[in-house]
Protein backbone atom coordinates (compact mmCIF):
# COMPACT_ATOMS: atom_id res chain seq x y z
CA UNK A 1 0.00 0.00 0.00
CA UNK A 2 1.18 3.34 -0.51
CA UNK A 3 -0.21 6.78 0.78
CA UNK A 4 0.39 9.80 -1.03
CA UNK A 5 0.67 13.25 -0.52
CA UNK A 6 0.43 16.13 -3.16
CA UNK A 7 1.96 19.35 -2.70
CA UNK A 8 2.93 22.38 -5.20
CA UNK A 9 -0.58 23.72 -6.37
CA UNK A 10 -1.64 27.56 -6.20
CA UNK A 11 -2.33 30.08 -7.97
CA UNK A 12 -1.12 31.68 -10.97
CA UNK A 13 -1.47 34.00 -13.82
CA UNK A 14 -2.37 32.54 -17.47
CA UNK A 15 0.74 31.51 -18.81
CA UNK A 16 2.16 30.82 -15.87
CA UNK A 17 4.08 27.83 -14.48
CA UNK A 18 3.59 25.67 -11.31
CA UNK A 19 5.94 22.24 -10.36
CA UNK A 20 3.26 19.63 -8.58
CA UNK A 21 5.22 17.39 -6.58
CA UNK A 22 3.70 13.72 -4.69
CA UNK A 23 5.67 11.92 -2.34
CA UNK A 24 4.59 8.55 -1.14
CA UNK A 25 5.04 6.56 1.67
CA UNK A 26 5.07 2.87 1.87
CA UNK A 27 6.91 -0.07 0.48
CA UNK A 28 8.49 -0.70 -3.25
CA UNK A 29 7.72 2.93 -4.59
CA UNK A 30 9.59 1.75 -7.84
CA UNK A 31 7.26 -0.43 -8.83
CA UNK A 32 4.50 1.19 -9.40
CA UNK A 33 3.15 3.30 -12.52
CA UNK A 34 1.86 6.70 -11.16
CA UNK A 35 0.11 9.37 -12.62
CA UNK A 36 -1.60 12.58 -12.43
CA UNK A 37 -5.60 13.34 -12.72
CA UNK A 38 -7.46 16.42 -12.34
CA UNK A 39 -10.62 17.21 -11.65
CA UNK A 40 -12.67 20.61 -11.91
CA UNK A 41 -16.05 20.40 -9.27
CA UNK A 42 -18.79 19.00 -11.51
CA UNK A 43 -16.85 16.83 -13.73
CA UNK A 44 -15.53 13.85 -13.95
CA UNK A 45 -11.95 13.37 -13.08
CA UNK A 46 -9.22 13.69 -16.27
CA UNK A 47 -6.23 12.05 -17.09
CA UNK A 48 -3.36 14.31 -17.53
CA UNK A 49 0.14 11.94 -18.05
CA UNK A 50 1.20 8.77 -16.15
CA UNK A 51 5.06 7.06 -15.56
CA UNK A 52 5.85 3.46 -15.68
CA UNK A 53 8.73 2.25 -13.57
CA UNK A 54 11.32 4.07 -15.54
CA UNK A 55 11.49 7.69 -15.60
CA UNK A 56 12.00 7.23 -19.87
CA UNK A 57 8.08 5.92 -20.01
CA UNK A 58 5.86 8.35 -20.20
CA UNK A 59 2.36 8.67 -21.26
CA UNK A 60 -0.33 11.48 -21.88
CA UNK A 61 -2.57 10.13 -24.28
CA UNK A 62 -2.80 13.51 -26.22
CA UNK A 63 -4.67 15.06 -23.57
CA UNK A 64 -4.19 18.34 -21.74
CA UNK A 65 -0.35 17.58 -20.77
CA UNK A 66 0.67 17.59 -24.54
CA UNK A 67 3.47 19.56 -25.20
CA UNK A 68 2.34 22.01 -22.03
CA UNK A 69 2.96 19.25 -19.33
CA UNK A 70 6.23 16.85 -18.18
CA UNK A 71 5.84 14.17 -15.81
CA UNK A 72 8.54 12.83 -13.87
CA UNK A 73 9.96 10.49 -10.97
CA UNK A 74 12.77 10.32 -8.88
CA UNK A 75 12.74 6.48 -7.03
CA UNK A 76 15.08 7.31 -4.82
CA UNK A 77 13.25 10.23 -2.79
CA UNK A 78 9.63 8.39 -3.60
CA UNK A 79 8.37 11.58 -5.69
CA UNK A 80 6.11 11.77 -8.89
CA UNK A 81 6.47 15.62 -10.51
CA UNK A 82 3.95 17.61 -12.79
CA UNK A 83 6.38 20.54 -14.49
CA UNK A 84 3.24 22.47 -15.85
CA UNK A 85 4.12 25.38 -18.24
CA UNK A 86 1.96 28.09 -20.50
CA UNK A 87 -0.88 27.51 -17.90
CA UNK A 88 -4.80 28.15 -18.98
CA UNK A 89 -7.44 28.84 -16.87
CA UNK A 90 -9.00 25.52 -18.13
CA UNK A 91 -6.28 24.47 -16.69
CA UNK A 92 -7.82 25.17 -13.24
CA UNK A 93 -8.85 21.59 -11.02
CA UNK A 94 -7.39 20.00 -8.17
CA UNK A 95 -4.49 17.90 -9.18
CA UNK A 96 -4.97 14.25 -7.91
CA UNK A 97 -1.42 12.02 -7.79
CA UNK A 98 -2.54 8.31 -8.31
CA UNK A 99 -0.82 4.95 -8.37
CA UNK A 100 -1.37 0.91 -9.12
CA UNK A 101 1.11 -1.85 -8.78
CA UNK A 102 2.77 -2.23 -12.59
CA UNK A 103 2.36 -5.55 -13.79
CA UNK A 104 3.90 -4.26 -17.09
CA UNK A 105 5.47 -1.95 -18.97
CA UNK A 106 2.81 -0.47 -20.91
CA UNK A 107 0.56 2.45 -19.98
CA UNK A 108 -1.89 2.71 -22.68
CA UNK A 109 -5.39 1.70 -20.97
CA UNK A 110 -4.13 3.73 -17.85
CA UNK A 111 -6.22 6.61 -18.89
CA UNK A 112 -9.49 4.85 -17.75
CA UNK A 113 -9.57 6.62 -14.31
CA UNK A 114 -10.79 3.08 -12.85
CA UNK A 115 -6.99 1.49 -13.56
CA UNK A 116 -5.82 3.63 -10.61
CA UNK A 117 -6.53 1.85 -7.10
CA UNK A 118 -4.14 4.45 -5.01
CA UNK A 119 -4.75 8.25 -4.46
CA UNK A 120 -4.05 11.45 -2.35
CA UNK A 121 -5.89 13.96 -1.55
CA UNK A 122 -5.14 16.77 -4.35
CA UNK A 123 -4.03 19.90 -4.77
CA UNK A 124 -5.72 22.75 -5.96
CA UNK A 125 -4.53 24.84 -8.86
CA UNK A 126 -6.17 28.08 -9.75
CA UNK A 127 -5.21 29.78 -13.20
CA UNK A 128 -6.62 33.50 -13.51
CA UNK A 129 -7.12 35.41 -17.29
Amino acid sequence: QLQLVESGGGSVQDGGSLRLSCEASGRFFEDYNMAWIRQVPGKEREFVAAIGRRDDNTYYNGGPAKGRFTISRDNAKSAVYLQMTNLKPEDTAVYYCAAEYAAGDILRGSENIAYWSHWGRGTQVTVSP
